[in-house]
């Protein structure tokens, strides 16, 4: 199964690399958008959640990297939580 990894600049301008077991997350992000920090978590949530149910779907069993960077990345949101203008760039993204 293809492997995406992608960077996301924060609103703070640091920068983080993800993973996603499955190419379904481009779906979701696309390199030099900005996200408003809630948009962000809906795509983020829905396209971990489409990446899991791949992984399963071919092999049986749900992605617990998939579920594992999805909880990385809305603890790393939650600190940017209350700032009226907080945005999420999604910067780079390779397979």
């Amino acid at each position: 199964m293809p492997e995406v990894r992608f960077t996301l600049r924060w609103p703070d301008g640091s920068e983080d690399v993800c993973y996603s077991p499955s190419t379904v997350i481009t779906r979701f992000f696309t390199v030099g958008e900005s996200y408003a920090l809630p948009d962000f978590l809906t795509r983020a949530r829905i396209g971990y959640e489409k990446a899991s149910m791949r992984v399963a779907e071919r092999y049986g069993y749900a992605c617990t990297a998939a579920m594992a960077e999805l909880d990385r990345i809305e603890a790393r949101a939650a600190t940017f939580e209350g700032q009226a203008e907080a945005a999420v760039a999604c910067t780079a993204m390779s397979q």
